[in-house]
């Protein structure tokens, strides 16, 4: 498939999701009896390692730089990945890791909330998004999403999948928060997952990202490609990256994931040094948002954000390759303070 059948089918999914159609699935139908086969043998293999229950992050990070400004206030939302499942510290979790980065780029402390929740699939987002919004403390400055891994799994529709992301974007953005969504990771980099459902969980994976991107775009966030939870490091070393389950990220990759994403966090609140022109030498530039969705699809690390509001092929986008930034490991762990 080109790159310009798989802006096609991108935009077909994204389409759909906005006017409510719920016809075009992730996987077609005469896969399907060989997936199942796959599924079982891979679920008697994946998490045969317990994971543990994920430990609470929620607290204040970044307390070395308290001072007469209230602290910015940062929200996980999404899946077992958000909500950092597979590792025993708080501060290995990936909201905690974006907490500490996030307040030494601001030299201001950040306060963690964490609402996601494992296993959880894209119209629990509806309800996560409540609880983002009732915090007593206020309206979050940025929320960051991580979800679409089980609605690949549990085969959701693309379409349905897409209209419950894109209306907790909208609705956190009319309410004033940023948006910054992780787009699905790449399920055919699972270390057990056998052919052919490696190959086809792959092409589900990016097919449900790149449309994922155009419904967050269109909404007003950002995204950031997890492809194979970002970067080649889990292709060549799965049994480091991949937690005792085999399946959820360890505290490498937790950290590795955490360095793509704290870029686009920090320039979502304007915080980031870089430019937002693109960087020619880079390979970024503004492309229609089908076409710029696919790319980042296939590239792990790639933000993607609103550009110009229409062009001759519709909404365009922002394609940035940022550098990615170790997060500085400040805060042993979270404060209640």
């Amino acid at each position: 498939m080109t790159s310009l059948s798989r802006a096609r089918v991108a935009r077909r999914i994204a389409a759909g999701a906005a006017y409510g159609g719920g016809g075009i699935g992730l996987l077609g139908a005469a896969t399907v009896g060989v997936v199942l086969a796959e599924v079982q043998l891979a679920k008697r293999q994946v998490g045969h390692g317990r994971s543990p229950h994920p430990p609470s992050a929620d607290g204040l990070y970044g307390y070395a730089y308290a001072g007469p400004e209230e602290p910015l206030r940062l929200t996980m939302l999404g899946d077992s990945t958000a909500a950092g499942q597979g590792v025993h510290r708080a501060r290995q979790t990936p909201g905690a890791l974006l907490a500490s980065g996030l307040a030494a780029v601001a030299e201001r402390p950040v306060r963690l909330r964490n609402v996601a929740l494992p296993g959880a699939q894209s119209d629990d987002l509806d309800r996560q998004v409540v609880l983002a919004l009732s915090d007593p403390d206020g309206v979050p400055e940025v929320c960051v999403i991580m979800v679409g891994a089980n609605d690949v799994t549990h085969r959701m529709p693309a379409t349905r999948s897409v209209r419950h992301l894109s209306a907790a974007v909208r609705r956190l953005r009319t309410a004033g928060a940023e948006v910054v969504v992780g787009t699905c990771p790449d399920l055919g980099s699972i270390e057990p997952v056998q052919q052919p459902l490696r190959w086809i969980a792959k092409r589900a994976s990016r097919q449900l990202a790149a449309a994922q991107t155009i419904g967050t775009v269109e909404q007003g966030g950002r995204t950031v490609s997890l492809g194979d939870l970002l970067g080649p490091e889990f292709a060549a070393n799965p049994r480091e990256l991949f937690g005792p389950d085999s399946y959820h990220p360890s505290a490498e990759g937790y950290a590795t994931a955490a360095m793509a994403v704290l870029p686009t966090v920090c320039a979502a609140l304007g915080l980031w040094p870089e430019e937002d022109r693109p960087d020619v030498s880079r390979r970024e530039g503004f492309l229609p948002v089908a076409r710029a969705a696919v790319e980042a699809a296939a590239e792990p690390g790639t933000e993607v954000a609103a550009a110009m509001p229409t062009g001759p092929r519709g909404p365009w986008a922002l394609l940035k390759r940022r550098r990615r930034r170790r997060v500085p490991a400040t805060d042993p762990a979270p404060t209640s303070a």
